[in-house]
């Protein structure tokens, strides 16, 4: 087994043999401590709604599933490492951001489709703006991290 070069990032390269990179280190600790509670956020209030209001406003509590199985699979590349996940981690943190605009949009243009507020309402108004920083922030991030 080879070693593994560690950058002033943190991240450790991946060479055959090797270590996957980690990405769990310096300002990376920070984005995912900030998805794993955005995971057990959105996943926590989804559940609740969908097993006790799920009538009132399925699309709301459907999308706020969606989001919670977004953060989580995030959280989980994040933490797992390596350029694989990397590259599956920054895939998802367009996706998302694709989301948070489009449903964020969704809910001012068309209030009515939205009888109760959705993680990515009004671009995360509800979580101080946090979906639509996070991404963004995770996304340059990993960028960095690849280097």
């Amino acid at each position: 087994m080879t070693d593994a070069a560690t950058d002033a990032t943190g991240v450790t390269e991946e060479r055959p043999g090797g270590r996957r990179t980690r990405l769990v280190r310096g300002p990376g600790l920070l984005v995912v401590w900030l998805y794993g509670v955005m995971s057990v956020g959105a996943v926590s209030r989804s559940v609740y709604q969908i097993a006790t209001e799920y009538d009132r406003a399925p699309l709301a509590y459907s999308l706020s599933a969606v989001a919670a199985v977004v953060y989580a699979f995030i959280t989980y590349t994040l933490v797992r490492g390596g350029e694989a996940a990397r590259r599956a981690a920054l895939v998802c943190c367009a996706a998302e951001l694709v989301g948070v605009l489009v449903v964020g949009t969704w809910t001012l243009a068309d209030p009515s489709a939205f009888p109760d507020a959705t993680v990515w309402s009004d671009y995360g108004m509800g979580y101080l703006f946090i979906p639509v920083l996070l991404p963004v922030t995770g996304t340059l991030w990993l960028r960095k991290a690849r280097r």
